[in-house]
């Protein structure tokens, strides 16, 4: 069935033609036309499904633009990268369509937000610290919303975000629509929908496990010290399409990314700490393709939906299960090959055991011989002799006096 088969305008199917979206997604198929009806919608999906055009395309044919400046519908994201990202893809299916669209996240001067929120818009999408700062500012009102949408509503409440949508839930008409979606529902975010939405209807379109035919994933057991060396050796044995390689933390994304910089062409880092101008240009470079190689932090990370991704590499295995998924979901996009490869230090084997569980798979052992952990000693001719234990303490001559 392709769109035509759903119930949607010419001007909607016109501007879905020229983005070359031929046949919908499981998701799409599956939310678009609950959306069109105004039902809640809690959706359980993956990155790289189509869940952004799922929500999108209903959130334009159903608005209403009247006379108010104040915006119908709002977009709340986990990070700046990703605002950015679902913005574009809102700019690409309101072709044909007189649609104001913004978004609002920090790293940004504010001032220019504000002017174009006192110009009017139709729809907002922005992390909600941002929104929240406008709200309190008073430049931006939800009083005229029609339908909210959490996106990637797990990662939000991960990284403290949950007081900050509450708030901005609560200024928004209870005769909302409100559609969520998330990669995985743990009973924090199935707390807060039963808290906020109306009655919505579960769908989940996540895989039953993780076995994504056109994903290879696979595990080396290495010593901390040799890390960087077997991770540029993969890098040059490999020569990947382009590749992610996550680190935990920001200190050690800059550092890997230094590293990497000074031995291979086409290396830039990725993390919080960057000015947003910087990111901005590193993942427009990257989205392009002239970019190779991104080291990268989980939360920046995951807003990333670049369909040439060919390889993963987990330099740091993931702090959290769930944090696997996102990661190697970065490959493998609309039906193309994918490698992840993970570096594991031999005591954090029980955290490779419950990436595995969680996932319903073993991981394929690989190994390069001078990187591996556990090197065997050289087998000797001579064989030690045997020793025999000493129990208690050494005996004592004592001298008597006769």
């Amino acid at each position: 069935m392709g769109f035509g088969g759903l119930p949607l305008s010419e001007t909607a199917l016109s501007a879905l033609n020229k983005a070359a979206y031929l046949e919908p997604t499981p998701v799409q198929a599956g939310v678009i036309p609950r959306a069109l009806a105004g039902v809640d919608v809690m959706g359980q999906a993956h990155t790289g499904t189509g869940k952004t055009a799922a929500f999108a395309i209903p959130i334009l044919e159903r608005l209403e633009l009247g006379d108010s400046f104040d915006p119908e519908a709002i977009v709340l994201v986990p990070t700046r990268e990703l605002a950015v990202q679902v913005r574009d893809e809102f700019v690409k299916l309101a072709e044909g369509r007189e649609v104001d669209i913004i978004a609002v996240y920090g790293g940004k001067p504010i001032r220019k937000q504000t002017e174009q929120l006192s110009r009017g818009v139709d729809i907002v999408i922005g992390t909600p610290g941002r929104v929240l700062d406008h709200m309190q500012r008073k430049t931006l009102s939800l009083g005229n919303i029609r339908c909210v949408v959490l996106d990637e509503a797990d990662r939000m409440l991960d990284i403290g975000f949950r007081p900050d949508i509450e708030k901005i839930l609560r200024r928004c008409p209870q005769s909302r629509q409100t559609l969520l979606l998330s990669a995985t529902l743990p009973p924090a975010v199935v707390r807060l929908a039963q808290r906020y939405m109306r009655d919505p209807e579960s769908l989940d379109f996540s895989p039953k496990r993780l076995d994504v035919e056109t994903i290879e994933q696979f595990y080396f057991t290495v010593d901390p010290e040799k890390k960087f060396d077997l991770l540029l050796h993969l890098l040059e044995r490999e020569k990947p399409r382009q590749a992610i390689i996550f680190c935990r933390t920001r200190r050690g994304t800059e550092k890997i990314g230094q590293r990497l910089a000074k031995r291979i062409p086409s290396v830039a880092a990725i993390h919080g700490d960057l000015p947003q101008r910087t990111r901005d240009h590193v993942m427009a470079q990257f989205r392009l393709g002239k970019l190779k190689h991104l080291v990268a932090t989980d939360v920046v990370g995951r807003g990333i939906d670049v369909t040439g991704i060919s390889h993963i590499i987990n330099y740091d295995i993931p702090q959290f299960c769930d944090d696997y998924v996102h990661r190697v979901g970065r490959t493998g996009r609309m039906g193309r090959e994918g490698v992840a490869y993970t570096l594991v230090t031999p005591e954090e084997g029980p955290e490779l055991t419950r990436i595995e569980m969680r996932i319903d798979r073993l991981l394929q052992r690989a190994e390069v011989p001078e990187f591996a952990a556990f090197v065997k000693p050289p087998a000797t001719e001579t064989t030690p002799p045997e020793t025999k234990p000493v129990f208690g303490r050494p005996q004592r001559r004592v001298r008597r006096a006769l």
